[in-house]
């Protein structure tokens, strides 16, 4: 996701939706989306809404009329480049929101909303005729959920492949490209199916089951129209809208009774954080300098810290240090910390938080011996133990398989978070004992009290 850096002339959008007194959907959802894409938001309401993170509890709609005036008066003032299209309640706003599409020429997403995430019925059974006949082939990209697409197509849509169908029926009825997200879509990941003139493409994602629910579609739709005003293709618009959706669904925000939130800023809270992970390294190492014994602890090949983001998800947002922490004859050596610097203690530590729902945000990798294993006994941390000739065929073979499997088998033992795990290696592989932490600050605590624990007479 880029920003815009034209502060002379900024990037424009229109929302034309409902407003959610809650915040996490609507008209709300969709300014804090473009926003945080470097996108100036305006907005023409349709309706207002009673509503939280439990349900919708009243709705006054805005007259057909003065939102077509809301929309005039954007468009009239403002360069707006895309539009996207929410709640619109009813027939007649319906109407007059095609026709404007018209008469200013606008590129538009079009999210068909027709049923709130809580159930409530938030387009009327009269208007859904309007939204086929009249919006859906005035779309740049309509982007409804499975069962909006199946209520548009009138078809079943149960499966990846049953989206497809549906998505390229949209595509016939006159959208120039039709994206049916897959959340509602029972299965072990999410799968989104884009399709257009040109054929059909599929977004594949893990299935977040503690994730944000609220407003999903309202930020999908809206980060799509913020980067087709940057002027983005659509395809590449969204594939920018599909990572930062699965980012900001994983890391939601649980401000409610109800359901949590999507987190409309998760990326530049994300970015907001680089620095933090690699000030953390950094103090992390200052730290062990200043520790007697430390220096023991590095294993033959070397050792590696790496701190995470709290949003990370990618090698590139863990910060490490570059070629590895060296025993010396006058203590360690490091080298620069940078970010994506180590991919074994990134996998690992990506693994970690993919089993512990993101618990863990720091790792680093210590000597496996008798002095260092004393150490960890007279600790309270939980210790589990892995066997590497418990991998499978696959595993032993692919690459960086190794470091997933040690992370999950080692959740998977300690039933729970691993604070410590105790690998004794295999042909080629120096035995290691793997450390994560919630924060840096805890995982230097752990080092720090086993340097300080063990005995360094043998080889101290």
């Amino acid at each position: 996701m880029e920003l815009s850096t034209n502060h002379d002339n900024p990037y424009v959008a229109l929302t034309v939706a409902g407003s959610d007194s809650g915040g996490g959907a609507g008209i709300q959802a969709d300014l804090k989306t473009m926003e945080a894409f470097g996108v100036f938001g305006t907005s023409a309401v349709t309706s207002l809404t009673a509503q939280n993170s439990t349900g919708v509890h009243g709705v006054e709609d805005v007259s057909p009329e003065f939102v077509g005036e809301q929309i005039d008066a954007v468009v009239d003032d403002f360069d707006v480049k895309a539009v996207k299209t929410g709640m619109l309640s009813n027939a007649e706003t319906v109407s007059v929101v095609a026709e404007k599409i018209d008469e200013h020429d606008l590129r538009a997403v079009v999210d068909p909303v027709m049923i709130a995430q809580s159930g409530d019925r938030l387009l009327s059974e009269d208007a859904e005729e309007v939204v086929r006949n009249d919006l859906v082939p005035r779309a740049t990209l309509v982007t409804p959920n499975a069962p909006e697409a199946a209520t548009l197509t009138d078809r079943t849509v149960e499966s990846p492949d049953e989206m497809e169908e549906a998505a390229d029926a949209l595509v016939e009825m006159g959208a120039d490209a039709a994206l049916v997200t897959g959340g509602h879509v029972k299965g072990e990941r999410v799968v989104d199916v884009l399709a257009d003139a040109e054929g059909t493409h599929r977004f594949e994602k893990a299935r977040v089951e503690r994730g944000a629910t609220h407003g999903t579609g309202c930020a999908l739709s809206s980060a799509v129209a913020a980067e087709l005003a940057k002027g983005a293709s659509l395809g590449d618009a969204v594939g920018t809208a599909e990572a930062f959706l699965y980012r900001a669904v994983r890391f939601g925000v649980d401000v409610g009774g109800g359901a949590d939130s999507t987190h409309h800023l998760v990326e530049l809270r994300n970015e907001a954080a680089l620095s933090d992970a690699l000030d953390a390294v950094y103090d992390a190492l200052g730290s062990f300098e200043e520790t007697d014994g430390f220096a023991r602890l590095l294993p033959e090949v070397g050792m590696n810290v790496g701190v995470a983001t709290p949003y990370a998800l990618e090698q590139d947002e863990i910060a490490s240090v570059e070629g590895r922490v060296r025993r010396t004859r006058d203590g360690f050596a490091a080298s620069c910390v940078r970010l994506g610097a180590s991919g074994h203690v990134a996998r690992y530590l990506l693994a970690l938080r993919d089993a512990t729902d993101d618990e863990a945000g720091a790792a680093c990798n210590l000597r496996n011996d008798a002095a260092v294993r004393d150490g960890l006994d007279s600790t309270d941390m939980t210790v589990v133990e892995v066997d590497r000739d418990e991998q499978s065929e696959e595993v032993r073979e692919g690459e960086g398989g190794s470091m997933e499997w040690s992370a999950r088998t080692a959740v998977e033992k300690a039933d729970g978070f691993p604070d410590a795990v105790v690998d004794a290696g295999a042909v080629g592989k120096e035995p290691m004992v793997r450390l994560a932490a919630r924060d840096a600050d805890e995982l230097v605590e752990r080092v720090v009290g086993i340097a300080r624990n063990i005995d360094v007479s043998d080889g101290g």
